[in-house]
């Protein structure tokens, strides 16, 4: 089965998940672009989402779903989102996609957080795929120098700004044996907006593409 088969498998079964008439929010990447096209076929059932990327916007605009702001929303019912690795925690390392502040910020507007992944997302230590950092532009060198201290290479995503308007550092050769304490560590650094571990509010349900079928993992 292939890599994109997989993706579509999780992301159609991602669908009995979405709570009808209730608000959701829709992360970004490959996988959800797969679900945003399900999501049309039951469009007429949601009334609105939110979104965490301009990408994934124009993707629910198309599919015919109503895209709403956060700050016009009071809670989101459910989020379902991408992650680049992922734990038996269900803690995330996301961020490939440079959408990770507005992801994190959508994932802690929402009661329930559904991840959507391959299986060979599923890692015993975060920390293989390298951990992005948004960046405010004038701060990159001094923040690229604090997480040398805390262990890592940083390095520069060249040629990307987010939607936020910042710069990504990428950041190899980290251990991650304590996710929530180096999520807070690298958060606390002046000129970081955030970085792409999702310790703090993790996924709270797991669905994992295996070639035996789609395999659910929830949070203990």
């Amino acid at each position: 089965m292939s890599a994109d088969a997989l993706k579509k498998a999780v992301a159609e079964a991602a669908l009995a998940h979405v709570p009808r008439g209730e608000i959701l929010g829709v992360g970004t990447g490959s996988t959800v672009n797969h679900f945003i096209r399900g999501l049309a076929t039951i469009s007429e059932e949601i009334p609105g989402a939110v979104s965490s990327s301009e990408a994934s916007t124009a993707l629910l605009k198309d599919a015919g779903i109503r895209v709403l702001s956060l700050n016009e929303v009071s809670e989101i019912a459910v989020y379902v989102d991408g992650a680049d690795e992922a734990n038996h925690h269900l803690e995330l390392i996301k961020g490939g996609g440079a959408a990770l502040t507005r992801e994190k910020i959508v994932a802690a507007a929402s009661r329930t957080f559904v991840c959507i992944a391959d299986e060979s997302k599923l890692v015993k230590a975060l920390g293989r795929f390298p951990l992005p950092v948004e960046v405010i532009p004038m701060a990159r060198s001094y923040v690229a120098r604090q997480l040398v201290k805390l262990g890592g290479t940083p390095v520069y995503r060249e040629g990307v700004t987010t939607d936020n308007g910042n710069v990504i550092l990428d950041v190899r050769d980290l251990t991650i044996n304590e996710p929530m304490k180096l999520e807070q560590a690298i958060n606390n650094i002046p000129g970081v907006v955030t970085n792409g571990l999702f310790a703090m509010r993790p996924a709270d349900v797991l669905l994992l593409g295996t070639s035996d079928g789609v395999k659910t993992l929830k949070a203990h």
